[in-house]
């Protein structure tokens, strides 16, 4: 979401504490075509508040590859990020309600009993799915847990389990050499940042469900950090 997003959604969630519950029935909405009149009447008062109603549209370039080997690489890293995305959308999922309701709960023992809880049923539902996984699959995958979580696998694991587990659990992919400390580093990789434009074509043409990253990228800017890396070879 841009700056102007931010913006306006934090000035309707502001508005919305002014209205009492049983003031709800009293906001009426008229439309012309794009432009939204909104009147809040609060205590008497006639409040019309107007904005125009505009999408965020990036527009993309047209993908040009400058070899046929390049666009046969680029097609199967989609293929790859199309497939591991939805599980690293949902491990951030399960991290923010598991975050939430661990914050709600005192007892030391009663949290350790929760998050076993959890640890089980993404074991139970996900184990297998992701021992289908080839290695690039569950590296793109631990890429894309940084970009949707902020932490790494590895970080995840200490956390959830014990240091020990997480060191393990890190020596046994690197056998495979998959590395469960790798960030998402768009502006430093290329791969990462083919990523980035795999997953902002996805989400405009609806094949996957945008989910925000936990720390904000620009695609414009990103994509002209690297043109101008590439023109100035």
């Amino acid at each position: 979401m841009s700056k102007l997003g931010y913006i306006t959604l934090l000035c309707m969630l502001l508005s919305f504490p002014i209205l009492r519950a049983q003031d709800r029935d009293s906001i009426h909405e008229i439309k012309k075509d794009s432009t939204y009149t909104f009147y809040y009447i609060v205590e008497g008062d006639t409040i019309p508040r107007e904005f125009i109603d505009l999408k965020e549209v990036v527009l993309l370039n047209k993908l040009e590859f400058n070899s046929k080997e390049d666009r046969r690489r680029y097609l199967i890293l989609r293929r790859k990020t199309r497939k591991v995305y939805p599980y690293a959308k949902l491990a951030a999922e399960r991290l923010q309600v598991m975050t939430e309701r661990l914050a709600s709960i005192e007892n030391k023992r009663a949290k350790r009993r929760y998050t076993k809880r959890v640890q089980k049923y993404i074991e139970g539902e996900f184990s297998e799915k992701l021992k289908k996984l080839t290695r690039t699959e569950g590296q793109i995958l631990v890429k894309l847990i940084h970009r949707q979580t902020g932490r790494t696998a590895f970080k995840l694991v200490k956390e959830l389990r014990t240091g020990w587990r997480a060191f393990w659990y890190n020596t046994t992919a690197n056998m495979f050499d998959i590395s469960l400390k790798e960030e998402y580093r768009p502006y430093d990789v290329k791969e990462d940042y083919l990523i980035e434009d795999i997953l902002e074509r996805s989400f405009q043409d609806n094949i996957l469900e945008r989910q925000e990253p936990w720390e904000e990228i620009d695609y414009l800017d990103l994509t002209s950090h690297w043109n101008k890396l590439t023109q100035g070879k």
